[in-house]
């Protein structure tokens, strides 16, 4: 039984092929920023890539070399790709510096699959000017305070002109 075992299984796959096509999807994630894979694939690969990005990013913060070595190691133990390890620790890591979590982001397509109708997604990182929404949303409430009375004294000359 699977009680309390929240996780996304990938049924009907065993563990070693489940390591291998995560290692895989993520290889591909952290190469292209965004891919096109199935909705429970993508539910899958969420945690798993994001606990590379935070071993990433603490690699970067380490003063001592010999732990920097340690976290890209356990990084190349669940990726097994060292390119994209590579990519990851010596760049992509600045991109979600000042964020503490939720660096990929999943959108659901609305076709399926045409073969077998498999529900669709497109999981990709957050980018670093999509960081700042809490901000812009109080600036456009300010700038519709600033436009708000303009718009209707429009409507009301143009009302007067229309009558006269």
């Amino acid at each position: 039984m699977r009680h309390k075992k929240h996780t996304h299984s990938l049924a009907g796959r065993s563990a070693s092929h489940r390591a291998a096509t995560l290692s895989n999807m993520a290889a591909s994630l952290i190469e292209h920023d965004r891919i096109e894979t199935t909705l429970a694939k993508a539910k899958a690969l969420r945690p798993f890539v994001e606990k590379i990005i935070t071993k990433a990013k603490q690699a970067a913060a380490k003063t001592e070399k010999k732990d920097a070595i340690h976290l890209r190691r356990l990084a190349l133990k669940d990726v097994r790709n060292e390119d994209a390890v590579t990519l990851l620790f010596n760049e992509k890591y600045k991109e979600f510096a000042n964020r503490n979590g939720g660096y990929t982001r999943i959108y659901k397509l609305a076709l399926p699959r045409v073969s077998d109708a498999a529900e669709m997604a497109i999981i990709e990182f957050v980018k670093a000017d999509d960081q700042g929404y809490k901000k812009s949303k109080k600036g456009s409430k300010a700038k519709k305070a600033e436009t708000a009375p303009a718009a209707p004294a429009a409507a009301v000359e143009a009302a007067t002109a229309a009558q006269v």
